[in-house]
């Protein structure tokens, strides 16, 4: 989410009057084209570095303006929409030369500073493109940033969408919920890589752009799980999108576009057709005093800031996105791409940008007049299938051709992307240790979403989903600091998930969320079978709303059927014998405090419930005691190293 919004929301009278400079700004730009007054002959790269500030227990941990308080005289540093993220901005260079690794210092050398100063937080860095371990409980809006201007935006978002968003993301699992907040969107961090163009280039290079998204975000993957879900190799994608879609349940019936988009054609003359795109389909959320009429200062022979464009431009998110900028007293136009994930290393992220930049810069003439080659669609799909497949993605090519990631990106891609960076004269050793780590891990499928995935896999059946979850986000995080490229990476252990209170510390982390329930006028022959199949001692009892309305379980079976005849028990219902009102918990709840309860009242188990009484788990003396072994092996093992 840009955090660049210098504006608020106003009154109707100041929203037209900033879409009245907006309007003015887009005239000011075509002048600035057809009078030659850009920027060119010179081509300048750029990076923002996205990171996820986690806590001893590898959770989100909200204190970015701790540390930046401590880090106030460095203003590269800022914070983002959640208290948990901080951005690096990193300083523009000339395409040339040692940009690159100058670049790669740069940014090792800003993460060893928030590095440094997180530790006095105990607070430590993650680069991921979602944070395996964030929780549904951190997405709220006690958790963003208390910047008037989120607040205000996430109102008028929520306001224009009129419900709550909701959220169905399907891959190997399925992602089905919903939230009042745009606090979802926080979920994503990402590595987003700026190229200069000159406005002659422009169309040629932004459709250049769109063509090679797909594969190299396919080899770039980095987000396949979300709240224990593995959903997409890269399901930044689909939750961007999701997260801020303002569109009402009514858009089915016309064509409306998300302002988080990849596009629906080509361009074909000028980039101003992308920005009167965005003012004919996306709606002024933000406004600005603005001082300047761009076409006054214009006509005056100076250069206008256009900062209405630049705002409104900051609200609408393409996956590749134009922009404009002053520098030296000099306009120009950028491309930003915004579909780089954060991490897996800096090695890996530098990887990615040189194999971009490259391809940038050595785009193949016969592609100026792509429109005529390929359709848009297909280009279109071929990113959505990236995002979905990462490395097992097959795409449409030119002339419709099958061809998959690696022989595409090995036999055509790479050495485009080499002659691209020999062209702008990058240093030789450079060109060979990024492109390097693109072909083996091109070669090696191993990303760093298989990595994730591949670490999961192993660990789920070693433990529970939390303990994997938590283990696979501290074998990232140390193998980070190693800078060592993803595909050289082993395997994350459970033990790499550190002490038991990263582990068992809170309910969430130990209850069991795949549910067997019933309902209140079910059959009680339901119930008893359910706890004969599945080997359970309790069932929940919910409504059609999936709110907690009682408890079933075995012990009251066996007294109901103790003191009462068979004949009875044929049309008995779940709701005569349940337990009404049960004990219940929420999520959060320390473990310790959980056993107390349980002990307490004597009971067995707790159903766990959120918001007005939703049920969302069960926990049970059995999982108490898996939590008891698991103490007593630490405890062991401890003893024998000793």
């Amino acid at each position: 989410m840009d955090k660049h919004h210098e504006g608020k929301l106003t009154s109707k009278a100041a929203l037209q009057n900033f879409t009245h400079h907006l309007l003015q700004d887009i005239k000011a730009m075509e002048l600035m084209i057809s009078n030659n007054r850009f920027e060119k002959g010179i081509t300048r790269i750029g990076a923002e570095q996205e990171i996820c500030l986690v806590d001893s227990a590898f959770r989100p941990a909200p204190l970015a303006q701790e540390i930046l308080d401590v880090l106030k005289d460095d203003h590269q540093i800022t914070n983002e929409l959640p208290k948990f993220n901080l951005e690096i901005n990193l300083s523009p260079l000339e395409f040339n030369g040692k940009c690159l690794s100058q670049m790669e210092k740069e940014l090792k050398d800003k993460l060893k500073k928030i590095y440094e100063t997180a530790k006095k937080f105990d607070v430590d860095l993650v680069l991921a493109g979602i944070l395996p371990t964030i929780r549904q409980s951190d997405l709220k809006l006690e958790n963003m940033t208390p910047n008037p201007r989120y607040l205000a935006l996430n109102k008028t978002l929520f306001d224009m969408r009129g419900s709550s968003y909701d959220f169905r993301i399907h891959g190997t699992d399925e992602l089905l919920t919903k939230s009042d907040t745009i606090m979802f969107e926080t979920c994503n961090t990402s590595f987003q890589v700026h190229y200069q163009v000159s406005p002659a280039e422009f169309v040629s290079a932004y459709n250049w752009a769109q063509i090679i998204t797909a594969p190299v975000l396919a080899a770039a993957t980095n987000s396949p799980l979300l709240l224990g879900k593995r959903l997409w190799r890269e399901t930044r994608i689909a939750l961007f999108q999701q997260a801020t879609d303002t569109r009402r349940s009514s858009a089915y019936l016309r064509e409306q576009e998300s302002r988080v988009l990849f596009g629906n054609d080509w361009i074909y003359k000028s980039v101003v057709e992308l920005f009167k795109e965005d003012a004919a389909r996306h709606r002024v959320l933000i406004a600005s005093e603005i001082e300047e009429d761009s076409l006054t200062v214009l006509n005056e022979g100076r250069i206008p800031k256009l900062k209405a464009l630049q705002l409104h431009n900051g609200t609408v998110y393409k996956w590749n996105r134009p922009c404009y900028g002053i520098m030296n007293g000099k306009p120009h136009l950028r491309i930003e791409n915004r579909v780089l994930p954060s991490g897996p290393t800096v090695i890996d992220e530098m990887a990615n940008t040189a194999f971009w930049l490259g391809l940038m810069h050595g785009r193949p003439k016969e592609y100026d007049n792509i429109h005529k080659k390929l359709d848009f669609d297909l280009v279109k799909t071929n990113f959505f299938r990236a995002a979905q497949m990462g490395m097992g993605t097959a795409f449409k090519w030119i002339g419709k051709r099958p061809i998959t990631v690696q022989d595409l990106i090995l036999k055509e891609l790479l050495p485009i992307a080499k002659e691209g960076l020999k062209k702008a004269n990058i240093r030789p050793a450079d060109i060979s240790r990024y492109m390097d780590v693109i072909e083996e891990r091109t070669k090696t499928g191993r990303t760093g979403s298989q990595w994730m995935l591949d670490s999961y896999n192993d660990l789920k059946n070693k433990g529970t989903q939390d303990e994997a979850i938590v283990a696979l986000t501290a074998g990232m995080a140390k193998r980070q600091k190693r800078n060592i490229p993803v595909h050289k990476w082993s395997i994350s252990k459970m033990n790499e998930a550190g002490s038991w209170i990263n582990r068992y510390w809170r309910i969430d982390q130990i209850m069991s969320k795949n549910l067997y329930t019933v309902k209140s006028d079910d059959l009680i022959d339901m119930a008893t079978n359910l706890m004969s199949w599945k080997n359970i001692s309790s069932i929940p009892v919910e409504n059609d709303n999936h709110e907690l309305v009682g408890l079933i379980t075995y012990m009251e079976l066996i007294k109901y059927y103790s003191t009462h005849p068979f004949e009875k028990r044929k049309k008995l219902l779940i709701k005569d014998i349940m337990i009404k009102n049960p004990v219940s918990i929420k999520s959060d709840m320390l473990t310790k405090d959980a056993i107390n309860i349980i002990r307490k009242n004597n009971v067995h188990s707790l159903p766990v419930i959120e918001g007005q009484n939703i049920l969302v788990g069960i926990v049970t003396e059995h999982d108490f005691v898996n939590v008891s072994d698991h103490f007593l092996q630490e405890f062991l093992t401890q003893k024998e190293e000793e």
